[in-house]
């Protein structure tokens, strides 16, 4: 019964038992074994419903604007900070958009006179209202952790409308403006979430 046992478990480590254990071919002239090599597709994960990352359908006209490299490695970051925290996609498009209004997806330092109080980096979020210190908030995953915790604490944000999700966390002058990017953010999640 061992004798079985044993031969079984070496067939599945992928051993051959010929009245000994060897690795390998049995036979030293054996034939090498053909393999009919057929080309083979290389499938890319599919991406993500548009539906679910634009439920309510845009409100508004539409802005875009052409992204530089690290514009486009800013928003890969959001969404590399959504995915850690274990949120949908979703949550990476209000993200994104909110992002594209606050700063264009450029980790802004201080402007100086130009700025807007304290605000800094991506999601324009200031020391002063606790979203933490210079540094943290101008790292792109620590801002988009503390904005995705703010969107968390927003009851039934999964349903709303991308423009009162993101102004619910922000608290902006602007409220309306953050749905012109809704479009633009769906299409970099889209693009993005699965590479």
């Amino acid at each position: 019964m061992t004798t079985i046992i044993r031969k079984s478990m070496l067939s599945v480590a992928g051993l051959a038992f010929a009245g000994g254990i060897s690795a390998g071919p049995i036979a030293a002239h054996a034939a090498a074994p053909t393999i009919d090599a057929k080309p083979v597709a290389v499938v890319q994960a599919d991406k993500p419903d548009m539906s679910k990352l634009i439920p309510h359908g845009t409100q508004g006209e539409q802005s875009r604007i052409t992204l530089n490299g690290e514009q486009t490695d800013d928003a890969k970051a959001i969404i590399a900070a959504t995915k850690k925290a274990g949120l949908p996609e979703r949550a990476a498009v209000i993200s994104i958009a909110t992002s594209l209004q606050e700063s264009k997806l450029e980790n802004l330092g201080h402007l100086g006179d130009a700025n807007d109080h304290d605000s800094l980096g991506l999601f324009q979020q200031r020391p002063s209202s606790g979203w933490g210190t210079p540094e943290q908030i101008t790292d792109p995953a620590y801002a988009t952790t503390a904005f995705l915790k703010g969107l968390k604490q927003v009851d039934g944000w999964q349903d709303m409308p991308l423009t009162q999700a993101a102004q619910t966390v922000q608290v902006s002058a602007y409220p309306d403006a953050y749905a012109q990017w809704e479009q633009q953010a769906a299409d970099l999640v889209a693009q993005h979430w699965n590479s």
